[in-house]
């Protein structure tokens, strides 16, 4: 680790920086718990210890130090972590080492990227304003945008002109880096030889309303852009940038920038279809709200949410492609142990029009009253399989068995199937059945382990995991009889514990059960055992040691008398002889 990463680490708030990706509580002194971001649960079992730096989950068994999390929930690399650790605890950054020039010219290029959608957001900004924006400035006036609202998302325009925001970024990128930006787009071709050829770059973007796209830390990576004209001429309503190097459609919430503090405090988060709804719903004061960019959920949209809450209600647009959206994404977050409540407005409008038509107090009313779930999906199945005859009732539990099943909690289960039977007028039996075979193919949540440690393994273990003497006397101990330590299963934690490896020892195990047991030891909040205690258990530690040796001596003996190898039987029964010795002078 280098100098500066050291400083880092001693410097951040592991407590802090955890908690800027997920929701954490007290749970001791130093302890701090929250659901994991690594896998689904819905009971709390990662823990983050304050003071020691590091965090453990006893669930799916991951852990590490502060940069070992952020990498993970990042993908970023070592070198990256420690940037994002810095920058969130307002520790100045040295000048960039890389590891390799590969390295170096991908941060270039991300860089680069980062400041040619900065470069677009700012011009089309500009355009907005400027006269040939009078069309644009209209629509927005016409669907209750305010200027407020158009600063705050930074709303654009881009000109009806094929060149204009290429010839902009041109000073700032050559042409396969904006190429490969997705601001621009080209028609590419193929020569005699059937080598691709490249086109004449032109702008993706014309004539349309630009609404930037953020990652979670609030930089533009992306554009959707509206058409202002309808028609065939026009192309589709809505256009999206490309996947490129900074963007994939899928792995982005818009808005979850501005709307994480939100979500945290309100411990809910309001999902909604589009942007434009998703900025109405915004801007009349419902702040915990984020939009799919009008597709359905993703797992890596859901892993993005998760570390804000897991409570989401769902309003998506009424008609036929939003209710499946909504549908797919209830069954994803159902998967993930999502608590979810769904919104059906009134009129069939969706969220943007019922505020502007209706108000936000009831809209708000329209949230509060949100249904279950199970409702509405017993409600989609009778509209979508009307009727009492026997095929249409066959027809509508086949619709919601497979969303009954994906709920991971079996009272909720159970009731979600007690509704459906009884509305849909259906012996609850069939169903519970169809649950029971599910029930037997459904993988057992991963539970912690009991250590199962002696109590001689717990008083050094916790001796080992202090910093005053009584980690001196244990780790001696350790260093000058190993031998003691052979035939116990906690060997290798003990080792490392004794090495004292950093503040992150748990790293430097592969076990899962010896990292969760180590895991447990450090999260111990009790106060560090008496020198005396630690002596008792180092000296029945050495009686185990030679009583382990005494009972392998028997073994041998026997064995030799067998074997009637009588010179070795001898020496065998002279070594048992002054290992009985040293027992019972310990038990004196």
């Amino acid at each position: 680790m280098s100098d500066f990463a050291q400083t880092v680490k001693q410097q951040a708030d592991i407590v802090k920086v955890i908690g800027s990706y997920i929701r954490l509580r007290k749970a001791g002194a130093q302890n701090y718990s929250g659901l994991c971001p690594f896998h689904k649960e819905k009971s709390p079992s990662f823990s983050v210890h304050a003071a020691r730096q590091f965090y453990h989950c006893f669930g799916c068994g991951q852990s590490g130090d502060i940069f070992s999390f952020v990498s993970k929930i990042e993908n970023a690399s070592f070198p990256e972590s420690v940037r994002i650790v810095a920058q969130k605890c307002g520790i100045p950054l040295p000048k960039r080492e890389y590891n390799s020039p590969e390295e170096a010219a991908e941060a270039s290029q991300r860089r680069k990227l980062l400041d040619l959608h900065e470069a677009a957001a700012t011009w089309f900004e500009q355009q907005l304003r400027s006269p040939e924006g009078a069309l644009a400035r209209e629509y927005l006036v016409g669907r209750g945008v305010t200027p407020e609202a158009i600063k705050l998302f930074r709303l654009g325009y881009a000109p009806d002109n094929f060149n204009a925001l290429r010839d902009h970024l041109s000073a700032m990128a050559d042409p396969q880096l904006l190429r490969i930006s997705g601001l621009v787009s080209s028609k590419d071709s193929e020569d005699a030889a059937g080598n691709a050829v490249p086109g004449r770059l032109y702008d993706r973007f014309r004539k349309r309303i630009t609404f930037p796209i953020c990652n979670e830390s609030g930089r533009v990576i992306a554009f959707t852009a509206r058409a202002l004209d309808s028609g065939d001429k026009s192309g589709p309503k809505y256009i999206n940038s490309p996947e490129t190097p900074l963007y994939s459609k899928g792995q982005v919430l818009f808005n979850l920038d501005k709307a994480k503090a939100a979500i945290r405090s309100m411990e809910f988060a309001l999902l909604v279809e589009g942007q434009m709804d998703c900025i109405s719903v915004y801007m009349k004061g419902i702040q915990n709200v984020i939009a799919t960019s009008g597709t359905a959920f993703t797992e890596q949209q859901v892993g993005l949410l998760r570390r804000q809450t897991t409570n989401v209600v769902v309003n998506f647009d009424p008609d036929a492609a939003g209710a499946n959206a909504a549908e797919k994404s209830i069954a994803l977050l159902t998967e993930e142990g999502f608590s979810i409540k769904v919104v059906t407005l009134e009129g069939g409008l969706d969220p943007d029009r019922f505020i502007r038509e209706r108000g936000v107090d009831a809209y708000g009313a329209a949230i509060r009253s949100a249904r279950r779930q199970s409702d509405y999906l017993i409600d989609r199945a009778r509209q979508s399989f009307p009727g009492s005859s026997p095929d249409a009732k066959i027809k509508a539990m086949n619709y919601l068995l497979p969303h009954i099943r994906r709920i991971p909690q079996k009272l909720e289960r159970d009731q979600f199937a007690h509704d459906a039977a009884q509305k849909l007028g259906i012996d609850s039996a069939h169903i519970r059945e169809e649950l029971r075979q599910a029930a037997l193919k459904r993988q057992d949540r991963i539970e912690s382990k009991s250590s199962g440690l002696t109590e001689v393994e717990r008083v050094l273990l916790r001796a080992l995991a202090s910093h005053d003497h009584c980690w001196a006397t244990a780790s001696g101990a350790i260093q000058q009889h190993p031998e003691w330590f052979e035939h116990l299963a906690t060997l290798s934690t003990l080792t490392v514990l004794a090495a004292r490896q950093g503040s992150d020892p748990i790293s430097e195990i592969d076990d899962p059960a010896q990292r969760a047991l180590l895991a447990q030891v450090l999260l111990d909040e009790r106060e560090p055992p008496a020198e005396s205690a630690v002596h008792d258990a180092l000296h029945g530690l050495q009686l185990h040691s030679l009583e382990f040796q005494q009972r392998q001596l028997r073994a041998e003996i026997a064995a030799a008398e067998q074997r009637g190898d009588w010179a070795d039987l001898a020496i065998l029964t002279q070594r048992k002889l002054e290992l009985d010795r040293e027992i019972r002078k310990l038990h004196i």
